[in-house]
Order: C-alpha cells, then sequence, then structure tokens
C-alpha cells in the first residue's frame, strides 16, 4: 500500500506534535468532570417518563462513544450499520451513483430509513435522517429503540427510535487526527476533530463546542473491484425464465465512438479516425454482451462516490436559578463533492441519413449501393455526455429550551427549535432533446461545402452546430456545448418544531410511586424545491429535475404514566405497568392515534422480563406527498421477454396518501446474575405489521408482480405494441401490508483480566449480539413476498436470516486491543428473480483495533490508535453492486492519535 507507506510519515508527525503538547502541559492538565447528571439529563429513549432507575418496557441497546469507536468508522451511521439490528440501504457502499450519494441514514429491520425516527438528546432533527450532519466528537453515546415507540416521539417510530445524545458537559479539550486506505490503494481518508468546554460563570453555566472534518477519495471506478464492476444478470435463453450472474456484461446497443445496428455496415464500429472495423460482440443475450468489447458505465462510474464534509455543534447551559435552566445550542453541518455520475448513451436509438455530413464518402456509397437511405446507431458518449454531479448539502439548526422543576417531585421542559436543510445539485452534460437532434442531422452546405444542421438552410439563425459522432474523440467542444445541458436543483427543506412537557410522581402506592408524563407538541415541515429553466422545460433527453413545493403542520397531545403494581413478593418482586397515547392531528391526513401499554417484573435478582404492545404511526413526509415527476433508469430483468432490460423509470409523489399504521409486540426477558457481577443478558422476540404502507415499489418488484398477476399494479408498468419493457412508474403507493418478527439476543461480560489471567491488568470486554429474522413479507394484495435471506439486492427489501457480532477486547493501562467478527448467514442474492447461481455462503468479517495511552510514557493525554475492517480482506460476493450487507471497498486500515488536556 504505497499511499499508507506515503502518508504513514505525515501521521506519525501529527502524533508527534500531540505528544509533545501532552508532556508541555502535562503538569497543568486537569482531570474532566462531567456536570453531576440530574434528573433533567435522563432521557429514557422509548418513553417520557424520566424518573431516575426506570426501566422501560421496550427494548433498548444503549452504545457508548467507546462502542462507536469501533473500525474508526466515517460517521455514526456506519457504526451503528454494523450492528445487525440495521441494514445499510443507504451508506458509501450503498449509493455510488445517485442523487443521494454520500448520505448516512439509519434503517432498523430493514423496514425503510423513513421509518427510523432520529433525535438529537429527545429532538427531531432537519437533516432527513442524515447523521452526518451530527459531530460524533461531541456524542457520548446512542439508545436504539427496536420497537414502536409512536406514542412517546410521534410519527416515524414504526421500526424504533435512534436517540443521539450530546456531551453537553464536556469540560476540557480534545483533538484528533486520522488516516485511512484501503487494501487497493484508494478510499483515501483524512479526518480531523476537535472539541472544547469549560465552565462559566462560578460554575452557574457550561459551554461546549466541537467539530469534524472529513475528505475521503472514493472508490472509482467500480472496475476496480473484480467482483463488482460489469457484473449482472443475463437471461440463461433456455425458456425457463431463468437468469444467470456472469462477468464482463456490457451493452450490446451501444459502442464506443458508435455502433451500426441496421443495413449494410450492421454489426460494425467507427474507429476514432471516422473508418469501420468488425464490433466483438462476444455473446448477445438481449441487449447486453458477456464478453466482447460492449461498454458499461462501470468503467467509468465511482463504487464509493468522493465526498467532503464538516459538522459542528456549539451547545451552552445556564442555570438561571436552583430551579430552572436554559440551554441554547446550533449545529451546522456541509457536505460536498463533485465526480464523475452516469452516461447519457443511444441505445441504438439515433438514426443517421446516408447524407450526413460527416460519413466518409465510402460509407455513403455504400449505403447508396445497398438503397439504403438511414441507419440505426448506438453510442456510448464518453466523450460527448457523461455528466458530473456537484452537490452540496448544508444543515443548520438551531435549539432553545428551558427544564425547571417545582414541588418535591415535579419537572418540566418546554422548547423550540428551527432548522433547515439545502440540497443543491447540479449535473452537467445531459442531452438536450432537440438541440442534440437538430445537431445529429447534419448536411454539407450548398453555399459553404462546409458541415452545417440540416435547420440552418431554412433559419440561418438557429444557432445550431452540428455534431460529428463518428469515432470516439469526433465530437468538437462547440458541438459539444451546444447539444448539453446542466440540471439542476436547489431544495430547501424547513423544520420548525416546539414542544412542552410535564413530569412527576403524583402519587404513590403501596409498591411505590407513580409516575406520569404529558405534554403538547407541535411541528411545520415545509420545503420547496427549484429546478433549473431548462428542466422546467423538460428539454433533457433522459434526465431532468422537477420542482416540488408544500408544507404539513400538525398537532399533538400526549400522556404516559407508570404505576409499579406489585413489589417484593414471590416471583413478583417489581412488577410495574407502563402505558402512552398520543393524538397527532395533520392538517393534510386529520387526526390519528398512537399507543402503547406494557409491564416490567423482576421475578428474581437480576431477572427481570418486559412485555410490550403498541399501535405505532407514520404520515408520509414531504417528498412522499409533493414529489412532482422524477427520471431514472434501471436495469430490469424482465421475466416476460426473459431478458435484462435497461428502461426509463419514473417516480413521483402522492398527495393523497394515507398514514400508516403498525401494529407491534415486543416480549423479553434480561439476566444480570448478581453472582456474577458484570454479566448482562437479554432476548426479545419483535413482531411488526404495518398496514397501508406508504412506499414507491422497486421497479424489479413492479414487474414481478404484475407478472405475478397484480393488475392495478400493471397499471404501472408499459410496453409498447410488442411486449418490450420502455417504462416503470414508481410513484407513492399505500402497499397493503409489510410483516415482519425475529429475535434479538445479547451476551455481554466485563471483569478484570486477572480473572482470565493471574497477574493481568486491565480488564476484559466480551459482546455478543445477534438479531434471526423469522420473516420480512409485503404483502400488495394479490402475492406475498418473503425477503429473508434475499440480501445481495440494495435497491429493494431483504435481509438475512441471521447476523451476529461477536468482540472481545481488553483494555490495560497503556495498551488495549479489540478484535471483533460480525458474521452473515447464507442467503441468496435476490429471491423474487429467478436466477440460476442466486445462492450466497455465509460470510464472517474480522476487524481489529489497537490502542495505547502514551501518558504512561509521559505524554499525557495522548492516544494512538489503528483499525483494520475486513483484516483479512475478504472479497464480496460477485455482483454484489451497492451491496448493504457485504464489503464492497476491502480491507481499510486507519490510524489516528487523539489527545485530550
Amino acid at each position: 500500500m504505497s499511499r499508507l507507506n506515503r502518508h504513514l510519515t505525515t501521521c506519525c508527525g501529527t502524533v508527534a506534535l500531540l505528544a509533545c503538547a501532552g508532556i508541555a502541559h502535562a503538569q497543568d492538565a486537569q482531570t474532566a468532570k462531567e456536570a453531576a447528571a440530574s434528573v433533567d439529563d435522563i432521557v429514557v429513549t422509548a418513553s417520557r417518563i424520566d424518573r431516575a432507575g426506570f426501566e422501560a418496557p421496550t427494548p433498548t441497546i444503549h452504545l457508548t462513544a467507546e462502542d462507536l469507536s469501533v473500525g474508526s468508522r466515517a460517521n455514526i451511521a456506519a457504526a451503528l450499520n454494523d450492528m445487525p439490528q440495521f441494514k445499510a440501504s443507504s451508506s458509501p457502499q450503498t449509493t455510488g451513483t445517485n442523487t443521494g450519494a454520500g448520505n448516512a441514514p439509519v434503517d432498523l429491520r430493514g423496514l425503510g430509513i423513513n421509518r427510523t425516527l432520529v433525535l438529537v438528546d429527545g429532538r427531531r432533527v432537519s437533516s432527513e435522517n442524515d447523521l452526518n450532519s451530527i459531530p460524533s466528537v461531541l456524542v457520548k453515546g446512542v439508545d436504539v429503540v427496536t420497537g414502536g415507540a409512536s406514542a412517546a416521539w410521534g410519527s416515524g417510530a414504526v421500526a424504533g427510535v435512534v436517540n443521539i445524545g450530546v456531551d453537553r458537559f464536556f469540560t476540557g479539550g480534545k483533538l484528533g487526527a486520522e488516516y485511512g486506505i484501503s487494501s487497493f490503494d484508494d478510499a483515501e481518508q483524512q479526518r480531523f476533530e476537535a472539541a472544547w468546554g469549560t465552565p462559566f460563570a462560578a460554575g452557574r453555566g457550561h459551554f461546549v463546542i466541537g467539530g469534524e472534518y472529513l475528505d475521503n477519495d472514493g472508490v472509482v471506478p467500480k472496475v476496480s473491484r473484480p467482483a463488482i464492476g460489469r457484473w449482472g444478470q443475463v437471461s440463461t435463453n433456455d425458456g425457463t425464465g431463468r437468469f444467470v450472474t456472469v462477468p464482463n456484461v456490457g451493452f450490446a446497443n451501444a459502442a464506443y465512438g458508435g455502433l451500426i445496428m441496421s443495413g449494410v455496415n450492421a454489426g460494425k464500429v467507427f474507429n476514432p479516425d471516422g473508418t469501420l472495423r468488425a464490433f466483438n460482440y462476444g455473446r448477445v443475450v438481449g441487449t447486453n454482451t458477456v464478453g466482447g468489447e460492449g461498454p458499461s458505465n462501470d468503467d467509468l462510474s465511482p463504487l464509493v462516490t468522493p465526498q467532503r464534509r464538516y459538522a459542528g455543534l456549539a451547545s451552552a447551559t445556564y442555570e438561571l436559578s436552583d430551579t430552572l435552566r436554559l440551554t441554547a445550542d446550533v449545529r451546522h453541518s456541509r457536505m460536498w463533492n463533485n465526480y464523475v455520475w452516469f452516461g447519457d448513451h443511444n441505445r441504438g436509438n439515433l438514426t443517421i441519413k446516408n447524407d450526413n455530413a460527416f460519413l466518409s464518402t465510402a460509407i455513403k456509397q455504400q449505403m447508396a449501393a445497398a438503397g439504403q437511405t438511414s441507419f440505426t446507431m448506438g453510442r456510448f458518449n464518453s466523450d460527448l455526455s457523461y455528466s458530473t454531479i456537484d452537490f452540496e448539502r448544508v444543515t443548520t439548526q438551531a435549539t432553545i429550551a428551558l427544564d425547571g422543576s417545582f414541588g418535591d417531585s415535579w419537572r418540566w421542559g418546554a422548547y423550540y427549535s428551527h432548522g433547515e436543510y439545502e440540497n443543491n445539485i447540479d449535473t452537467p452534460g445531459f442531452l438536450l432533446t432537440t438541440s442534440y437532434a437538430q445537431a445529429v442531422d447534419s448536411v454539407i452546405s450548398p453555399v459553404t461545402n462546409q458541415p452545417v444542421c440540416r435547420v440552418t438552410l431554412t433559419n440561418a439563425n438557429s444557432g445550431c452546430v452540428p455534431i460529428n459522432l463518428f469515432g470516439v474523440g469526433a465530437p468538437s467542444q462547440a458541438a459539444i456545448d451546444y447539444v448539453t445541458g446542466t440540471p439542476q436543483q436547489r431544495t430547501t427543506t424547513k423544520l420548525d418544531v416546539a414542544g412542552v412537557s410535564l413530569r412527576g410522581e403524583p402519587f404513590s402506592l403501596p409498591a411505590g410511586d407513580v409516575s406520569i408524563a404529558v405534554g403538547l407538541e407541535a411541528r411545520k415541515e415545509q420545503t420547496d424545491q427549484r429546478v433549473g429553466a431548462l428542466d422546467a422545460a423538460k428539454a433533457f433527453q433522459t434526465f431532468s429535475f422537477s420542482a416540488m413545493a408544500g408544507e404539513f403542520t400538525v398537532k399533538e397531545a400526549f400522556a404516559e404514566i407508570l404505576a409499579p403494581i406489585v413489589s417484593d413478593l414471590p416471583v413478583l418482586n417489581k412488577l410495574e405497568f407502563n402505558a402512552a397515547a398520543r393524538i397527532s392531528d395533520y392538517d393534510t391526513t386529520g387526526s390519528i392515534w398512537s399507543w402503547k401499554v406494557g409491564a416490567t417484573n423482576e421475578f428474581f435478582p437480576g431477572f427481570r422480563g418486559r412485555i410490550t404492545q403498541s399501535r405505532d404511526i407514520r404520515s408520509a413526509n414531504l417528498s412522499e406527498l409533493f414529489t412532482t415527476t422524477t427520471t431514472g433508469y434501471n436495469t430490469i430483468n424482465d421475466p416476460v421477454k426473459n431478458q435484462s432490460v435497461y428502461t426509463l423509470n419514473n417516480g413521483g409523489g402522492n398527495p393523497n396518501l394515507a398514514p400508516e399504521t403498525a401494529d407491534t409486540l415486543t416480549l423479553g426477558l434480561t439476566y444480570s446474575p448478581p453472582s456474577i457481577p458484570g454479566l448482562d443478558l437479554s432476548v426479545d422476540y419483535y413482531n411488526i405489521k404495518i398496514d397501508d404502507v406508504i412506499t414507491t415499489i422497486a421497479p424489479q418488484d413492479l414487474v414481478t408482480r404484475c407478472f405475478n398477476g397484480n393488475a392495478a399494479l400493471c397499471a404501472n408498468v408499459d410496453r409498447d405494441s410488442s411486449g418490450n419493457l420502455i417504462r416503470t412508474r414508481s410513484t407513492y403507493v399505500n402497499l397493503a401490508e409489510y410483516q415482519t418478527d425475529g429475535i434479538d439476543a445479547e451476551v455481554s461480560y466485563s471483569s478484570p483480566a486477572d480473572l482470565w489471567v493471574p497477574g493481568a491488568t486491565g480488564r476484559v470486554k466480551m459482546r455478543l449480539v445477534g438479531t434471526w429474522v423469522n420473516s420480512l413479507t409485503t404483502n400488495d394484495g394479490v402475492t406475498e413476498i418473503e425477503y429473508v435471506k434475499s440480501q445481495g439486492y440494495a435497491f429493494g427489501l431483504g435481509v438475512p436470516e441471521l447476523r451476529v457480532n461477536a468482540s472481545l477486547g481488553w483494555q490495560g493501562e497503556v495498551f488495549g486491543a479489540n478484535l471483533r467478527a460480525r458474521y452473515i448467514s447464507e442467503g441468496v442474492y435476490n429471491s423474487t428473480v429467478k436466477i440460476v447461481n442466486n445462492d450466497i455462503d455465509a460470510y464472517t468479517y474480522v476487524d481489529l483495533g489497537l490502542t495505547a495511552d502514551l501518558a504512561h510514557y509521559g505524554a499525557a493525554g495522548v492516544e494512538l490508535y489503528a483499525n483494520a475492517t475486513n483484516l483479512f480482506d475478504k472479497a464480496p460476493p460477485n455482483g454484489s453492486l451497492f451491496s448493504p450487507y457485504y464489503d464492497v471497498v476491502g480491507r481499510y486500515v486507519t490510524v489516528g492519535a487523539r489527545y485530550r488536556f
């Protein structure tokens, strides 16, 4: 890894500077102290009850900052995606070439990112579930609720909640620098972070600020990974409707420089000088070639998008009195980059007339001899119309809150937050329909004997520039400028949210205090998406952005109660009942209720049971309601024609969407035996059934469901008179039902190291986390499809049957180590398509992390670390492009240093 060697010197220099700073400040360094936590600081993510010691009946996983640092993942979402409960539906590995590239959302249960609600300290964020907008340097931990929590937190908490806790009382300072690179000598990354916090006003106030910067070169192009680039499914052509995954798949109806598809020269391709030669087709299957010289976007487009980003947060708290505290914070982030996107190609749809100005005399003579007046041509436009994408996402959110108390047991809170999210995109290089058609239709001017557009003969002021398409590099820059334009999008999404709550213990029962929480909340979301003049005029041949504008408001009221029923009895050592309800009134869809009932019981010391039944909701978001027509292209395995087709897909919103409703059952057991300190065990069953699911059905699923007999969905599948697939339409709809159930289990243990090795120092930590999924089905009212084990295809549902993480860590006085194994059970690439070689073997990835605390060597506060994810460089399954579960990057090594003072 030449780059790693080259940059280690720079990293070591940074480390040396930090070490020197540590030695210089060792005498003055003060031990960092966190402010003592009060009840006001408690956020029970599964509940609004904030009584100290309360354990909610809904399963919750707590991850510390140390847990999140394992593997040195680029953001919090990537760290969470390592957990078995999450699906990496959008990550650096799964968004190589779309307009959402580089986003970092989280998706519990694989039910979709819109069904996982993201909170920061219990409040909604304005960045559409994009965790890149939250600086991890100030994150003290993450709570993950793995069951419905709409009654507590409102719409969107169908699959669960991810609540990110910010360390608002961090004292002192910390600096960090990190460098990473893959085993393929790419995806080079540099990351820097800093934070500082201090009390003020004699300790009544506290101020903290922190931020991070990341620059990652990405992985370009896809063919840099042998198991990824140019792999695809093609028909077996044996009459069974099956497909096979094969390497070296390219276009059969387009070529570099232009491929003649009809007439006397059919099957010939243009050389750079305009002459012809035979095209090496390899084996033609439908519109694809296997082998040969068929081109592919994979030759140029990125697998992992390059990205640069920064994120910062500043927070101030001030005790106005002994019973009243003011908190104000602002969060700001920006992500941006410019990279190769995909080509606007002619897939056999160009018509070239025999008097074209740029055709050679020899070709014109051949056509004349054959009585041929035109031919069709396909062209891979890498030298003409291969777009780049220049994107910028900016998020800013400010919050002000008051928290107070009165009496002996009452707490109250009020807050207001305003956030804005900007998404700005330019994609230069797309063909203009009219200009391109006019430029292609060129002739020799009878006046100047030079090439001109035919339209110029009747309109001398047309401004048309004729284009030469015959050979790589043939188009002139003037012609390229004339026939291409830049689709543009400028989107601003705003969030205004406010709430007041009251919590307390109004009275007692024989078994203990009764706790309640009540509150009111209001939220307004609005979006304004503007597009360029050319987009608005639908001037582009294949791609354009669409304008969108809309808003909705919701007013909500909630109440929750915790009642201790029985205590200190055999088997009923501590039985508590918990219930909550919320009414949400949307100006778009009206009022809807969500609720939860649950109970916990300690059967004997350390052994507890929990059960929850809830009704959860999700109302349509801005994009689902108001998106106008979108344009994209997908490769579809068509069961009607038994061939793969690269076809148009139009999407869009639906203002008539009904809210989703979900019935969720969770029940489980936890055990922390008093006789074995440090041991914790838990097992939980979950069952989630969602009705009126708001979704866009993936283009492949549309075609499959139509083929299986859903006549209503066939209306969204367009074919020509010969039955060839020409378009799918994936607008948002209310699908009948999603259902999933399974089991989560965890075992963790921490003990002194000398318990295992006599005389050893430090502590040993072990953790085993697993999720077994029994079923994940969708039902459109006609066909039910099972998606468990369908785990290779990113653009649809699908989860492995079993995922397990096992980790073993040791932390001594100076050195530390963590070894982690990530297991994914065997499955198939895509269960909705008949693929011959569909099977994927079980996979295990191994990660290793090492740390060294240099305080022992006089550099107080300095820590060095190194991580290697996918330590043994295990290649992903063949053809697993944009894989949601498999590592397509390869072994990734990071080295870095942190300094605390």
